[in-house]
């Protein structure tokens, strides 16, 4: 068998996604949440999760925790689809549009959205953002002029540089736009700004959410909101199942729990601005402001010397080094305090020498 004639050449000629973890002690490079749940919370949970009968599948499509989110998000039931976390969503979207077709979305932004789209058969137009990490709207407005793209993406913050996009340019890109616009509010909660309510104003915008920035990542629960039109479509290539028993019944808690994630949510947001500050101490670092749970910076010296280093002493970020916008450029999560401080001090000692 010759795999090369029976894989599509798109699929050949990726990278695909590779999650590396060195075995660090202290990991700040995948925008998790910091902290886990208080034990007394966490026992609750788990006495919930043991009544599940593990040898019957899940509800299909999960109509209760459907109901009681489109209650919390202020949508009618119909606009809103649940999916193995918000990758999965991005899956059914780039499944159900007309293939092949084009993807558009800016750069630097979230992998995920290329790799996806081009999985799903699609091209993919990437456009820069602006120097100050906004959208270029005259060059998206020309994009869109000449390769009409049925799906463009927008992490919103955006992830990797943690700022909000302009909401007139996100809002004009939508009247613009022919195609689905997507917005992805993963770290939406870290910056309090929202675009749902433009759902009901635009039929072509779509609203992605996530429980996975507030604690429930190893759950995988992600919401798809839109108009009701799209979302039945949308349904019709999601997997029936695809959400297991577990996660909706975490999904359920973190509604009847929400003041404690909440009260995390403020201290993540707090520990964001220590570390704004302490890595504006840092001579040759410059961070630039967040409204998510990480802070984009870059450096001058070799980002790839910094990485390594912090690997050495027990300590993972994420290495953007790359062409453009992009040099000498890192990510760090936000961590709790101690993580933070420890960052800090040998962020601290790895640039002095």
């Amino acid at each position: 068998m010759d795999i090369k004639t029976l894989v599509r050449r798109e699929i050949l000629g990726q990278e695909g996604y590779r999650a590396h973890i060195p075995d660090c002690r202290i990991k700040m490079d995948a925008n998790e949440h910091p902290f886990t749940l208080p034990s007394s919370v966490k026992r609750a949970l788990f006495h919930e999760m043991k009544n599940v009968s593990m040898n019957r599948y899940p509800e299909a499509g999960a109509p209760q925790v459907r109901g009681r989110y489109a209650r919390y998000y202020g949508v009618d039931e119909d606009m809103l689809m649940i999916g193995n976390g918000s990758d999965e969503l991005i899956h059914i979207l780039c499944s159900a549009v007309v293939s092949p077709s084009v993807v558009m979305v800016p750069v630097p932004t979230f992998v995920m959205y290329r790799i996806i789209a081009v999985n799903a058969g699609h091209s993919v137009t990437e456009v820069p953002l602006d120097p100050s990490f906004d959208l270029d709207l005259g060059m998206m407005h020309k994009e869109m002029e000449t390769r009409k793209p049925v799906l463009v993406f927008f992490s919103y913050p955006n992830s990797p540089t943690g700022n909000c996009f302009s909401e007139e340019k996100v809002a004009a890109i939508i009247r613009e736009s022919r195609g689905i616009v997507v917005v992805d509010e993963a770290y939406g909660i870290f910056s309090g700004k929202t675009l749902l309510p433009l759902v009901k104003r635009y039929d072509n915008l779509v609203v992605l959410k996530t429980l996975s920035k507030v604690g429930f990542a190893a759950m995988r629960i992600g919401f798809l909101i839109g108009n009701p039109a799209l979302v039945r479509e949308l349904d019709k290539v999601r997997l029936p199942y695809n959400v297991n028993a577990l996660s909706q019944i975490a999904a359920r808690f973190y509604l009847d729990h929400n003041d404690v994630f909440l009260r995390q949510t403020d201290e993540v947001i707090q520990r964001r601005e220590e570390l704004l500050r302490g890595l504006r101490r840092i001579r040759g670092v410059r961070p630039y402001p967040s409204e998510s749970n990480f802070i984009f910076f870059s450096c001058d010296f070799d980002s790839d010397r910094i990485y390594s280093s912090l690997i050495r002493e027990g300590i993972l970020v994420k290495n953007l080094n790359g062409p453009g916008i992009l040099k000498n450029c890192m990510r760090v999560t936000v961590g709790s305090r101690r993580e933070n401080r420890e960052f800090l001090r040998t962020l601290r000692n790895i640039v002095s020498v």
